[in-house]
């Protein structure tokens, strides 16, 4: 390939090469985008249809949710029908539809999080002025905010990334097109465009980050303080979900892309990658919901209704 006006598609990692694992691999990914789609499918659900749900901490919940569906559905769909298929190509303008969406929702994904810990925030450090700062209007425009820097950053990286030439090649070293490795097809010295870019991007992160340990510093500073340990233990039951999910969130990341290159190999990335783009998506409700009682008996009551119904 001389440049990259003249690539049609790109050729993606498969995971395996016989058949009978192809389908093998096609089954287990169909099993955990199933389970994806229902853990995340009954959250909406129920906080659409459950008034006494209808608070900022389930709002921010169930635009959690629509995000998880959005970033597991842009890559994992494509992988099953690549192996059911057996093929492995994916058109260009499929390939920077699929690096624009991944952006968009892992980036909108981080930073509800970071709103989220404002929040619980709010909520244990500032419970007065609850009512006023995370009124209805304030957190439509807290997750607009979201969506626009997000859609930004998501922008900001596929143009740069297609508008670089590439001329070694089409094959991507992923089982999705990600960035660093359409970078790797870029002639020599292209890639310092995207410096400049991920810059941009470390900046974002890293405020986030800063922003959310400081928020649970305080957090925990008060919680510590309270005297009896039924507040303790209330207090604590509002944040431990929101901590564990940003923690599977950032730790997943920061270890498929922060790893020393001596350890890198196409088999390991694809693994690491699997794990963060999976992963989240599908345990996030499970860790939203085990120990929720609101949410388990909104759930209880949704089903009773539905069952109501059918008689």
């Amino acid at each position: 390939m001389s440049n990259s006006s003249s690539l049609n598609e790109f050729l993606l990692l498969a995971f395996v090469d016989t058949r009978e694992l192809q389908l093998l691999h096609f089954s287990l990914f169909l099993g955990i985008y199933l389970a994806a789609l229902l853990g995340n499918g009954l959250i909406i659900t129920d906080v659409a249809c459950d008034h006494r749900l209808h608070t900022p901490m389930y709002f921010f919940l169930l635009n959690l949710s629509l995000l998880d569906l959005g970033s597991i559905s842009t890559t994992v769909p494509k992988s099953m029908a690549n192996s059911l298929w057996d093929t492995r190509t994916i058109s260009y303008l499929g390939c920077a539809a699929q690096v624009f969406f991944f952006f968009f929702l892992i980036s909108a994904e981080y930073y509800l999080l970071t709103v989220m810990a404002y929040d619980r925030f709010v909520a244990i450090c500032r419970p007065l002025h609850y009512g006023t700062l995370m009124s209805s209007r304030a957190c439509v425009k807290m997750a607009a905010a979201v969506c626009a820097t997000a859609f930004l950053h998501a922008l900001l990286h596929t143009a740069n990334t297609f508008s670089i030439p590439l001329c070694q090649g089409n094959t991507v070293d992923q089982f999705f097109c990600e960035v660093p490795q359409i970078l790797k097809l870029a002639c020599s010295d292209s890639y310092l465009r995207e410096v400049g870019v991920t810059a941009v991007s470390l900046c974002l992160g890293f405020g986030c980050f800063i922003f959310i340990v400081l928020s649970y510093v305080q957090i925990f500073t008060i919680v510590l303080r309270i005297p009896s340990e039924q507040g303790r233990h209330k207090a604590f039951s509002m944040c431990i979900p929101h901590l564990t999910v940003v923690s599977l969130f950032i730790s997943t990341v920061m270890f498929v892309y922060l790893k020393p290159p001596s350890v890198s190999a196409p088999t390991l990335d694809l693994v690491l990658s699997v794990l963060y783009l999976v992963l989240p998506p599908t345990l996030n409700p499970l860790i939203y919901s085990m120990r929720n009682k609101e949410f388990k008996e909104a759930l209880r009551k949704l089903v009773q209704l539905a069952l109501f119904q059918q008689q």
